[in-house]
């Protein structure tokens, strides 16, 4: 049997809290953060508060009817519209699990395992939302870059350069505050069969490496901001010296004539 793993980053978070209020609690696993649900024998549904949704065995109309059942929780919607595809087979005969790049082999339909998988394929679609949005920081810091080394100096207003700073904040924030997104879950702890798929789907997905890249684009930027604040302040101090000096010549100027 075959099972589709769908992630879809729906948004930049999702009220979990909000969204369980509406929804029946027959077959459901539920924290602050996130919302599992067994929705039949093989079909799942798991929905993570840093605005993930990630569906099992779906077909498109139910994947549609969901995210309109959760649209209304949804905080700060994108329009990237990211989304992962991931198989899992289940084939009794096997004696051990695998994991490939698209696939990954279990001997038995389990609930927990599935909740494993999905929750690596939410982490492996937040990551590439992060990706992006740092590597368009880095690209406009870039043309910053450029007019320094071009022409000694940058064309932006310090007005601007404060947005983009709260901007680059931001994006730090919203990392840090999903940090626990690389955590692992406490059902790994009480299994051994669990810990090693979780382990095995990290390494197939990359998350770490892809993590300290994102943190590495960020910090990159972090730098050459602080190197373009220092540069308007110089800037706007050459500016009041010469307003200081315009001064004080009119008033020897003035003092002439009088």
């Amino acid at each position: 049997m075959k099972m589709k793993i769908v992630a879809i980053q729906l948004a930049e978070t999702i009220d979990v809290k909000g969204f369980r209020k509406e929804i029946d609690a027959v077959n459901q696993r539920f924290s602050g953060s996130e919302f599992f649900k067994h929705i039949d024998q093989n079909k799942f549904v798991y929905i993570l508060d840093y605005g993930v949704v990630v569906f099992a065995n779906f077909s498109n109309e139910e994947e549609s009817e969901w995210l309109q059942k959760v649209k209304p929780h949804q905080g700060i919607p994108i329009d990237l519209k990211l989304r992962e595809k991931y198989t899992v087979e289940i084939q009794p005969e096997s004696s051990n699990l695998e994991v490939k790049n698209n696939v990954v082999i279990l001997p038995e339909l389990s609930a927990s395992a599935i909740q494993i998988i999905m929750l690596n394929v939410a982490q492996s679609v937040a990551l590439e939302y992060y990706e992006i949005i740092t590597g368009n920081l880095v690209s406009s810091t870039k043309e910053f870059i450029l007019q320094l080394e071009n022409k000694g100096n940058i064309n932006i207003s310090k007005k601007n350069l404060l947005k983009y700073i709260g901007q680059v904040l931001n994006v730090k924030n919203s990392i840090v505050d999903n940090l626990y997104i690389l955590d692992d879950p406490n059902s790994v702890w009480e299994n051994e069969k669990l810990d090693i798929l979780n382990k095995k789907l990290k390494f197939n997905f990359e998350i770490m490496p892809r993590f300290k890249d994102v943190d590495y684009r960020l910090s990159i930027v972090e730098n050459n901001l602080k190197l373009f604040t220092e540069v308007l302040n110089v800037k706007e101090s050459s500016r009041l010296e010469w307003i200081i000096i315009i001064l004080i010549t009119f008033e020897i100027v003035m003092s002439f004539f009088r």
